[in-house]
């Protein structure tokens, strides 16, 4: 709701992207947003994912920019227990991409053995929860 903050959120999170990335996964709902202005700073493509493929339409888990073979970073507003993150990894690996790297603007999952570890993710917050109380 707030675009100059939104603008200036991207521009602390471009320098964060791994070089190599292709390709920005925006998670659906948070990580729009974040990534759209990301995209836009950068130029690099993104693709949406969703929480679940839709009925209808291309019936597509994830629309967008082809991520088939390409390396994906995952844009999320807000990762806890990084469910949404793991399942839209395991997908998008699945089709194909390299998905190796998520960003996040707070990370609350501080101290914790997480999904993401388990999948060799590797995250990168712009904030934790700690450093914001």
């Amino acid at each position: 709701s707030q675009p100059n903050l939104l603008q200036e959120i991207a521009k602390f999170m471009v320098p964060m992207l791994p070089h190599d990335t292709e390709v920005l996964g925006a998670l659906e709902m948070g990580g729009i947003p974040l990534a759209t202005a990301i995209s836009i700073e950068t130029g690099i493509p993104m693709c949406f994912v969703r929480k679940e493929a839709k009925t209808y339409g291309t019936c597509k888990l994830a629309e967008g920019a082809d991520f088939t073979g390409k390396k994906v970073c995952l844009i999320e507003d807000v990762i806890t227990t990084g469910g949404a993150v793991v399942d839209a990894t395991i997908a998008l690996r699945e089709q194909g991409a390299e998905v190796d790297h998520v960003l996040c603007v707070i990370y609350r999952g501080e101290g914790k053995a997480t999904k993401l570890d388990e999948l060799k993710l590797t995250y990168t917050p712009l904030f934790t929860a700690t450093e914001l109380k």
